[in-house]
């Protein structure tokens, strides 16, 4: 029942990430977060299948560079993203790093949580796109810290086939989202393809063409 719960908590903080803190950012930057999910619909089912956001890497790279994104941006910020930018792998090392010191009842004061939570978020930065990579990461950390037993990874062993999925999907939307962020705080955006694309007033292939 609570493995149930972790993983129902970890798949509505994934989805209130995207639509609230992606979903701000683009709507800053000037695109519609939705619109994008399902520019990218084809990548997303990809990764959903693999549970890996490297699987849809080449044909992210080339999304991007029809969405009106620079090559160069595109080839810089994209590959960077899947080590640097992994949203849904932050939010899982988190919330699973928490559930397994409350299910081994293990006492952490400020200080250990603190010191817990930035090992974390520097150790995710080393993580890769692959399945399992969280879960490798969060073995790593958490025998590294020492304030939690190791043996606590084996209570979310069993369902971390079920978290990657989401883990992956978060990260591929929020490298998407960086990319484009990025390309338009550089100046390499055609902000008039964008939305041309995303509101399907222009041809894909069309767009590509006009960016190339």
């Amino acid at each position: 029942m609570q493995l149930g719960q972790l993983i129902v908590c970890f798949y509505i903080t994934c989805i209130l990430f995207v639509v609230v803190v992606l979903g701000s950012i683009a709507k800053a930057t000037g695109f519609s977060i939705f619109k994008f999910i399902r520019y990218i619909r084809e990548e997303l089912l990809i990764v959903l299948g693999t549970s890996s956001s490297e699987s849809a890497l080449p044909r992210m790279l080339d999304k991007m560079e029809k969405l009106g994104c620079r090559k160069s941006v595109v080839g810089l910020v994209i590959p960077t993203g899947y080590s640097f930018n992994l949203d849904g792998t932050s939010i899982y090392l988190t919330m699973a790093a928490v559930f397994i010191a409350q299910a081994t009842n293990s006492h952490m004061d400020i200080f250990h949580q603190i010191t817990l939570l930035v090992v974390l978020l520097l150790s995710s930065k080393g993580a890769a796109g692959v399945t399992g990579s969280g879960f490798i990461v969060l073995a790593a950390t958490i025998s590294a810290v020492g304030h939690l037993p190791v043996a606590g990874l084996a209570l979310i062993l069993g369902i971390d086939r079920f978290m990657s999925e989401a883990r992956a999907l978060t990260n591929l939307v929020g490298n998407g989202v960086a990319t484009i962020v990025v390309a338009k705080w550089v100046k390499e955006l055609d902000s008039q393809q964008l939305d041309d694309v995303l509101n399907n007033r222009t041809p894909v292939n069309k767009s590509h063409e006009l960016s190339s």
